[in-house]
């Protein structure tokens, strides 16, 4: 298919498309003067793509881990057990930090109201 159909079979960009392209997550063959042919499973890839990115995770890290998606959920293997853990802990470490920016900033703004203008 080309990708004006796969756009419209996704719901996106063709220049978005395009991007996955560049990054890695998705594959096309040229056909004449140029244009971009992809697979028939083309729209499930671009699915997994977007959950993946829907997840949190990086292009980089969804091009670790897109060998190790299955079926239309998408279904993830083992192998990308170890990408995940350590995506969820650097999660966890940001949120940890915006938690204690958050309690720093409610501090200061508690004391800054407490004083006489």
């Amino acid at each position: 298919m080309k990708i004006g159909e796969l756009s419209r079979l996704t719901g996106v960009s063709p220049r978005l498309l395009r991007y996955y392209e560049e990054q890695g997550l998705l594959t096309s063959d040229r056909i004449g003067a140029g244009h971009r042919r992809y697979a028939d499973d083309a729209p499930v890839v671009v699915g997994h793509v977007r959950a993946l990115l829907a997840a949190g995770l990086t292009t980089s890290v969804i091009r670790e881990v897109l060998p190790c998606v299955q079926g239309p959920g998408p279904e993830l293997e083992h192998c990308a057990a170890p990408t995940l853990a350590d995506q969820l802990r650097s999660l966890d470490a940001r949120i940890y930090t915006l938690q204690n920016a958050r309690t720093a900033l409610a501090h200061l703004l508690a004391t800054t109201a407490e004083r006489p203008a």
